[in-house]
C-alpha cells in the first residue's frame, strides 16, 4: 500500500496534476457590518410601557451563523408573537416579518440611520384599511431599547401604537 502511494505523486506531476490543499471553509456569509446593526436587541428583555407598567417580555436571538435576528415576544395575558429580522444585501435594507396570534402579518422594511433601526410598512388599522406603519427601535445608553411603533391615520399623521423600554432581565 505505501509503494502505490510513494509512486502516485511523481505519476500525477508527470501529467501536469498535483494534490491540492483540502479547501478552506468560505468566510460566513453574513460577516459584514450591516448584518450587525441591530445586534443591540439580542438578549432577554423585560418590557415596560411609558408609565412602568409590564407589557411582556422578549427572547431575542441572533440565528443561521448570525444572519437573522429572531424575536419571540409574549405578554402573559394572552398576546404573543415573533419576528425573523435579517438584512437583505441585495436591496441593502433591512427587512422584518412579523407574525402574532391575532393574525396579523406584518413587512417592513428600513435601516440603520447611525442612531436608530427604523423599519416601515403596510398593515391593516382598526378599520381594516391599509395603513404606513413606521417601528423605530433606539439603544440607549443605559443598555435599554426603545421600540416605538407607530401607524400613520386616514391624514398621515402619526399615532402611536406601542411604546415600550425593552431592559435586560
Amino acid at each position: 500500500m505505501k509503494r502505490a502511494s510513494i509512486f502516485a505523486i511523481p505519476l500525477l506531476a508527470a501529467f501536469g496534476l498535483s494534490i491540492a490543499a483540502p479547501p478552506t471553509a468560505p468566510p460566513p456569509s453574513c460577516a459584514g457590518a450591516e448584518y450587525h446593526q441591530f445586534d443591540f436587541w439580542i438578549g432577554d428583555w423585560a418590557v415596560a410601557k411609558p408609565n412602568g407598567s409590564f407589557a411582556g417580555t422578549n427572547h431575542v436571538t441572533q440565528e443561521y451563523g448570525g444572519c437573522v435576528v429572531h424575536e419571540h415576544y409574549v405578554t402573559g395575558k394572552g398576546y404573543s408573537g415573533e419576528s425573523l429580522n435579517m438584512y437583505d444585501a441585495g436591496r441593502k435594507v433591512w427587512h422584518q416579518t412579523w407574525v402574532d396570534d391575532n393574525g396579523l402579518v406584518l413587512l417592513l422594511d428600513g435601516h440603520w440611520d447611525g442612531k436608530n433601526m427604523v423599519l416601515e410598512g403596510m398593515a391593516p388599522n382598526a378599520k381594516g384599511v391599509m395603513s404606513k406603519q413606521r417601528i423605530t427601535f433606539t439603544p440607549n445608553v443605559d443598555g435599554s431599547v426603545r421600540q416605538l411603533w407607530e401607524s400613520a391615520d386616514d391624514k398621515g399623521a402619526w399615532t402611536v401604537a406601542f411604546d415600550g423600554k425593552y431592559t435586560k432581565k
